[in-house]
């Protein structure tokens, strides 16, 4: 609990002492170009083979003649939505964007730049953790839309190109009994998700002691509750909003 309570001070430390609205605008920016636009790529290409291997084992499931094929593309988008783009996107952003800020904050402890904004009067936890957490809450729902249509095109391409479905009925499939709701339950996740990872990898990062090893170690725990946060908050999202 006191490692519970030494977060929510540092999360309120945040919007103390706070820079100019253009010095943030600036570091905003810098963030989303780290986050956003560096990580699109990987989250294309893992997307999409999960939408492929989802449709294709989705498939392999369906052994009744009695149910119509259309629903094998009901089931991807299901998963899709509401827990492969939101859920284990996030895992992976956990893995590569958690990690990378709580290294680079990290880092910057151990050679007391920290130390030298706190000199110069400038509240380093704010300076350095809350554009990160904003950047992340703007791009990574970007990211979970972007996971969310390319693993819709590989379940399509992959289940028109060796019959599993003909691109009608997949379309229909795509279509039947949807529940806007799901798009709603899937940006909250990513919203929530997103302030998880960015505050507690920074908050891993900022409070290191000692040198490198303790550096990695902080990285590790970062990725680590991150992830066990990420299942509980996901678990609470679904039982309350669905």
């Amino acid at each position: 609990m006191s490692g519970f309570g030494r977060y929510v001070m540092f999360i309120g430390s945040l919007f103390v002492r706070r820079e100019t609205f253009a010095t943030y605008y600036k570091l905003v920016l810098e963030e989303c170009i780290q986050i956003g636009v560096n990580s699109a790529f990987l989250f294309i290409l893992v997307s999409s083979f999960i939408g492929a291997v989802t449709t294709v084992q989705t498939a392999f499931n369906m052994v009744s003649p009695l149910i119509p094929r259309f629903v094998i593309s009901q089931v991807v988008r299901e998963m899709t939505v509401l827990e492969l783009a939101p859920t284990v996107m996030a895992l992976i952003y956990a893995g590569k964007i958690g990690s990378s800020m709580a290294g680079g904050i990290g880092t910057m402890r151990i050679t007391e730049q920290i130390d030298a904004l706190e000199v110069m009067g400038i509240n380093s936890s704010s300076y350095l953790v809350l554009p990160k957490i904003i950047a992340s809450m703007m791009m990574y729902p970007m990211l979970v839309i972007i996971s969310g249509v390319c693993s819709l095109i590989g379940g399509y391409l992959v289940g028109t190109l060796i019959h599993i479905v003909t691109p009608t009925e997949y379309v229909a499939g795509l279509r039947f009994a949807f529940n806007q709701q799901e798009i709603f339950v899937a940006i909250v996740k990513a919203l929530v998700f997103a302030f998880i990872i960015s505050s507690v990898s920074s908050f891993k990062g900022y409070y290191t002691k000692g040198g490198a090893l303790e550096v990695g170690i902080a990285t590790t725990e970062a990725v680590t509750t991150s992830v066990i946060a990420i299942l509980i908050a996901d678990y609470f999202i679904v039982d309350l909003i669905l």
